[in-house]
């Protein structure tokens, strides 16, 4: 569906012509007849959507006095995320045990409806989406739509609307917003823009500089360990395309955790990583190089399959399973190992592995 013209990220905030109010406006104007306002995010929200909500409801909250309600869809079980909860005391009702009431405000915020991305009821209507994603979603008949793809976090626009409003910033929202959009740019090549910097330089004496450290340091499970290795000996390099299944999957984050170590690899630009997590093949891709298109190859090779999207760099998706046996499952791989090297016009050959079965059964022995 096409954005309305109105919410088309044109880099700026600029006043609407007919009404003289701004976006952050709008979305405070429209909540005037609700009585509670419930945020939502994607499943397994990252710092992105958790500080996204929470610097949204507190500019709820502190403009208008309404209650509000910040919900999980999903666990959080990467580290930093569940430290990120732990330690900023963030209260998250489950999705699955909220009581939806009559006249509640329904704000989505850094992900887009009927992605595959979410467990809350489809019948529930939303009155607001707010993102920095260029995954299409369906937008229609949501009231309040600002989806700004130019931002390399949606925490940013949250931060907008809060200086928007001369809303004061207090250190635990700052925290969250800061972390959210360092967690988004912070890859290289940056996908920031001049308003994410600039919210970065607005949130960074306010925060805890403690508790941001505290938060990227946070102790890794076994699962972490044994997923790694587990995607080491896996890897193969296909030109300059490297990929790594872990199955079964321990924690569909882990994923992520993967290619984040892997995308480092000198020798390539974009690497993959694929698992099994209960019924669904989760798969996340990182790009080292500019203009990588990472979402839009992510969504070709996924195709009708399953749910894809993201950004240039960094993208993530689902495919739920029909069968779970290990033939049908090295089938599927088979078909997007070979989806991928076309999306990126490599030639379809053997794949040489990141560590070599003689190293890897020499060190077995030792």
């Amino acid at each position: 569906m096409a954005r309305r013209s109105a919410d088309v990220d044109n880099g700026t905030d600029p006043k609407s012509p007919a009404t003289g109010l701004r976006r952050s406006d709008r979305f405070l104007l429209g909540l005037d007849t609700f009585d509670r306002v419930v945020f939502v995010s994607h499943v397994q929200p990252d710092p992105d959507g958790l500080g996204g909500m929470l610097g949204l409801a507190h500019l709820v909250e502190t403009r208008l006095g309404k209650p509000t309600v910040i919900t999980r869809d999903g666990l959080i079980n990467r580290a930093e995320n569940r430290a990120l909860v732990e330690i900023l005391h963030l209260d998250l009702v489950p999705i699955e045990e909220l009581e939806w009431g009559a006249n509640d405000a329904v704000v989505m915020v850094d992900s887009q409806p009927r992605t595959g991305r979410h467990t809350f009821p489809e019948n529930v209507p939303l009155y607001a989406v707010i993102d920095h994603h260029d995954t299409p979603g369906d937008l229609e008949d949501v009231a309040f739509t600002d989806i700004r793809a130019t931002h390399g976090a949606t925490c940013t626009l949250v931060t907008k609307y809060l200086l928007e409003q001369g809303t004061p910033i207090p250190e635990k929202v700052a925290t969250a917003l800061l972390y959210g959009i360092e967690t988004e740019v912070t890859g290289y090549p940056r996908e920031a823009s001049p308003a994410d910097d600039a919210a970065l330089i607005t949130l960074y004496p306010v925060a805890d500089k403690d508790v941001i450290a505290q938060i990227r340091n946070a102790r890794l499970p076994h699962s972490y360990f044994e997923c790694t290795l587990h995607a080491m000996q896996s890897s193969f390099i296909y030109d300059r395309l490297l990929m790594s299944w872990v199955n079964p999957l321990p924690l569909p984050e882990q994923a992520a955790e993967v290619v984040d170590f892997m995308i480092r690899f000198e020798q390539v630009d974009y690497a993959v990583c694929g698992g099994v997590f209960e019924d669904h093949l989760i798969l996340s891709v990182r790009a080292a190089i500019e203009n990588a298109r990472a979402g839009e190859i992510l969504r070709q090779v996924v195709g009708k399959l399953g749910r894809a999207g993201g950004h240039d760099r960094r993208a993530g998706g689902s495919i739920p399973l029909s069968s779970t046996s290990p033939s049908a499952i090295e089938d599927l791989q088979s078909e997007l190992r070979r989806r991928f090297l076309k999306a990126l016009r490599i030639e379809d050959t053997r794949g040489q592995r990141l560590v070599p079965l003689r190293d890897m059964l020499q060190n077995l022995q030792s």
